[in-house]
């Protein structure tokens, strides 16, 4: 499907969350997803350490008990199938199992040469996103590598677009939450893109751009927005401040031929 869905002419869009990213990876050569707090922060420390981490879906809605025990079960199964470690909630960490989508906890936590990392977000459109398609974690940590990354390799032109996706988050129903964070590393990656020539840019990226160069101080806005603020309350401060780090991670996590991000 051309046109209007898939800001069709264009060699460098943005969209939102997993509807975005389904009907845009669908006319694309490369698919970028932003989620900075914290799927694609987690993938810039864990793939930075030489960690290989593959993406598990976990549910886009709160999940009941039993709900919640299966996705459990399941996510088991897939990282004993890929002989590799699961990520746990950040609550639940411990000394056996201290891996978790916390960006702090990876930074402290032993080498693990595989890691499943669930999440409902970036993880989730990650793990949808066709085998055919390029994919890229990016966040702001890493935009000026990501950016050189794509250009070098030819992307970012009418011929062989990229989509930047916004993960966002969710409310409890499940349904999108456009998130600040995930706008502003959306924003600075077309930023970069854009002064090394890519384009043309499509009217939405340009609007992301416009967002993450309008805004005077990314770190405080991060920390200061909803979902700052929530992780910041659950006790999780640090995972903030390690997503604000802007341009401090020159690791480009592609996705390879068994779907694991790997630096690229």
């Amino acid at each position: 499907m051309g046109g209007w869905p898939t800001q069709s002419g264009t060699g460098v869009r943005f969209e939102w969350g997993p509807a975005g990213a389904d009907r845009l990876a669908r006319e694309t050569a490369c698919l970028v997803v932003v989620d900075v707090l914290s799927f694609t922060t987690a993938v810039s420390v864990a793939v930075g350490k030489g960690t290989r981490v593959l993406p598990f879906r976990w549910p886009q809605r709160d999940p009941t008990a039993v709900e919640r025990a299966g996705v459990e079960k399941a996510a088991t199964a897939y990282a004993h199938q890929c002989g590799a470690r699961l990520a746990v909630h950040r609550a639940d960490v411990t000394p056996a199992t201290p891996w978790s989508l916390s960006p702090d906890h990876l930074r402290q936590a032993p080498f693990a040469s595989r890691l499943v990392l669930p999440s409902p977000n970036g993880a989730a459109i990650c793990a949808a996103a066709p085998r055919d398609v390029r994919l890229v974690a990016a966040c702001l940590r890493n935009v000026t590598a990501v950016g050189g990354w794509l250009t070098a390799h030819g992307y970012g032109t009418s011929e062989h677009p990229v989509v930047v996706i916004a993960a966002g988050e969710r409310w409890p129903d499940g349904s999108l939450r456009p998130a600040l964070e995930d706008l502003l590393g959306a924003g600075a990656l077309v930023s970069e893109l854009s002064s090394q020539g890519a384009g043309p840019i499509s009217p939405e990226a340009a609007a992301a751009k416009a967002a993450y160069e309008g805004t005077a101080d990314v770190a405080h806005a991060v920390a200061a927005g909803s979902s700052g603020r929530q992780l910041a309350a659950m006790g999780f401060v640090e995972d903030v401040a390690i997503a604000a780090e802007e341009d401090t991670c020159s690791v480009v996590p592609v996705r390879d031929g068994d779907g694991a991000f790997v630096p690229g």
